[in-house]
């Protein structure tokens, strides 16, 4: 894992692992977005599926 800011991913999620902590960037050098919907038709149906809970 790279522990610096990817300005090509924005980020505003505080409690995912990935986050920047300083600026709201991720730290992957890429994410997988999926869905939880058979057929997405809205932001709403994506998902960031490289999100980690930061404990």
């Amino acid at each position: 894992m790279n522990n610096q800011k990817n300005q090509s991913i924005a980020c505003t999620v505080n409690n995912c692992t990935y986050h920047d902590q300083k600026e709201n960037y991720c730290t992957l050098d890429k994410i997988q977005v999926g869905t939880h919907e058979p057929n997405p038709t809205k932001v709403e149906c994506t998902d960031c599926q490289s999100f980690r809970y930061k404990m």
